[in-house]
């Protein structure tokens, strides 16, 4: 979906919105520590989230990759910036294809800084020399498919920057008269250079608007986190920053803390005067850090962190791609929403209310995914790090069982079955205690929901969808526990008449009261005007294939942290061959005692 008509749809209904940028690390560890972060930000809901292009196009293969799965694994509206840059138009060419290829219909055009090495912008043979030249590209060759964004110069391009007040101002109104061209040949939006006098701002919207440009304009706000960085940004970009300001920062500049602090209070100051002055939204650079953008925006009333608004009790894809209508997924992938989308990538379409006619809906391989949607090979770094987590070395079941109570704990933010650290969601202290419980008797809980029966959708633990909703859903527990705990639990699960469950060994085939076309609706909601939603269903033909993927986890997450012929890999191996997968659902949603079915 084009970011102009979401802008637009915000500015119809009066509601303010904020955006996060990001950059391109240069290393493989860099990139996913950025997807960890992105996946926490996104919660938040920004109205989209854009990724830069390196100076010279030294990052374009890793932008291309990062925008890519922004769109269409962390679902988020993604805008990529795209440079004159070192890039032939073929190369232009070849990215913009690329990106519309997977969905992403949004760009930033920019001339782009010199190539390293280089004092001044110079355009190569076959290629263009401004981002004019860029924009007029794009809209003749790719037509209105593209959203367009622009940059604006508050201060006027850091070119056109000079000491000579006369020659200043004739330079200001040039840019403006060129940020003219730009809007008029197909930019749809602009997004302002750093700045740290809002003053200026406000005067630049009104000098753009006095020429004709009508487009939205969104300031760039980059919070002061560093002394080192903020020197260096402020000097590349010529930014002026207010005496008192810069007298704050020099005072300071040996207390890294109270840097940041000053950087949160300055940016919230800064945002407050903006919306006063009527500006619909800020765009935040986030310097690929969350804590000072999400703290400002959460001092703004903009983000409420103890609340992350959920649409559906899954992430949604962005309109624009195929998947946008997806409204329905099976339960077992809660906690690796990633592998799904891996999985389900070629389907010709995706159920929409219900999870009815599956026969064409064939899961496919992980190994089969596009490059960009494969995990990354763990580097060592993230092997240590989850040895230190699960265990250095595990003695026995006990160590085992100790893990998997620390993740419901939170005391473990990673988790062999969860794609995200972080994921598991507090429940309420009654679900975490029976959680606990069940773990302490043996059953590795490593999915779970609790019944609701009428829940508001706002409940700020179990909430998702629109306001004024009433939600409901079946007790639902997955978990791997030992064939001796199966043959104790099997017989009480056969006499318990609500219940509905499923069971495989790693080598066997699935068993249990559910036909394999049977489908249990785990979570519905009833909302005003509206059909009812359901969102979560327990597929029994779809377990066939989860259980595949949740007993190698055991091999490729975790054992393979230890060293072949360990006490440790063998006793995660031995796990993997002989217990059991179980996914059971309490069918009575209004007085079910599921824990206690299970505990006999």
């Amino acid at each position: 979906m084009k970011i102009i008509d979401k802008i637009n749809q915000k500015l119809k209904e009066g509601q303010t919105f904020f955006s996060f940028e990001f950059f391109p690390p240069r290393t493989e560890e860099g990139v996913e520590n950025l997807f960890e972060r992105l996946d926490r930000m996104v919660t938040h809901a920004p109205i989209f989230c854009d990724i830069t292009w390196g100076a010279g196009g030294s990052t374009a293969d890793v932008t291309l990759d990062i925008a890519t799965r922004m769109q269409n694994q962390v679902c988020v509206e993604t805008m990529m910036h795209l440079t004159c840059t070192n890039m032939q138009v073929e190369k232009l060419e070849s990215a913009l294809k690329e990106v519309k290829k997977v969905g992403v219909q949004n760009i930033l055009a920019l001339r782009g800084d010199p190539p390293k090495g280089q004092e001044k912008f110079e355009a190569i043979e076959g290629g263009f020399s401004c981002a004019l030249d860029l924009v007029k590209y794009i809209r003749k060759e790719f037509g209105v498919y593209f959203g367009i964004c622009v940059a604006g110069y508050p201060e006027a391009h850091p070119d056109g920057i000079v000491d000579d007040p006369d020659q200043m101002n004739k330079n200001y109104w040039a840019d403006i008269a060129y940020l003219k061209q730009k809007v008029d040949a197909g930019g749809e939006l602009i997004i302002t250079q750093l700045f740290y006098d809002v003053d200026l701002f406000v005067k630049f919207v009104a000098d753009c608007r006095s020429v004709g440009i009508t487009v939205p304009i969104l300031p760039g706000i980059m919070p002061i986190m560093t002394y080192g960085g903020f020197k260096r940004m402020v000097g590349f970009c010529k930014t002026k920053v207010p005496a008192d300001i810069m007298e704050t920062v020099e005072a300071n500049k040996d207390n890294d803390e109270a840097i940041k602090n000053f950087g949160i209070e300055l940016g919230v100051k800064m945002c407050r005067q903006l919306l006063e002055a009527g500006t619909p939204g800020v765009h935040m650079y986030t310097l690929n850090l969350e804590k000072s953008a999400v703290a400002i925006l959460e001092r703004l009333g903009l983000v409420d962190t103890a609340r992350v608004p959920k649409p559906l009790p899954w992430r949604h894809v962005p309109s624009g791609t195929a998947r946008a209508c997806e409204s329905v997924r099976p339960v077992f992938w809660t906690h690796r929403p990633k592998a799904y989308l891996k999985r389900t990538q070629g389907w010709p379409s995706y159920p929409t209310g219900r999870w009815a006619d599956r026969g064409d809906l064939q899961y496919g391989s992980l190994a089969d995914a596009p490059q960009f949607m494969r995990r990354h090979t763990a580097t060592d770094a993230r092997k240590d790090k989850a040895r230190a987590a699960w265990g250095a070395a595990l003695e026995g079941e006990e160590d085992v069982k100790a893990v998997f109570a620390k993740y419901v704990k939170g005391e473990v933010k990673s988790f062999p079955w969860s794609e995200l650290e972080g994921a598991h969601q507090p429940e309420g202290a009654p679900e975490t205690a029976q959680l606990l419980d069940l773990i302490a008797a043996g059953l590795l809980v490593i999915n779970s929901q609790p019944r609701l029966n009428g829940v508001s959708s706002t409940d700020p633990t179990h909430g998702w969808g629109a306001p004024g909703g009433s939600l409901y859903g079946r007790a639902y527990l997955e978990f791997f526990c030992s064939p001796a705990a199966w043959e104790s639990l099997r017989p009480r699960l056969d006499a318990a008449p609500s219940v509905s469950y499923l069971a495989a060994s790693a080598s066997g085939s699935p068993q249990g009261n559910l036909k394999p076309d049977d489908v249990v609706a785990l979570s519905w909601g009833a909302f005003p005007g509206k059909e009812i939603v359901q969102p979560t269903v327990l597929c029994a033909s779809s377990f066939g294939v989860w259980k595949d993927e949740a007993f190698e986890l055991w091999l490729s997450e975790w054992s393979s942290l230890y060293e072949e012929g360990s006490p440790s890999r063998q006793l995660l191996a031995d796990i993997h061959d002989r217990w059991l997968l179980v996914a059971v659902v309490d069918n009575d949603f209004v007085a079910g005692d599921l824990a206690k079915t299970l505990l006999g």
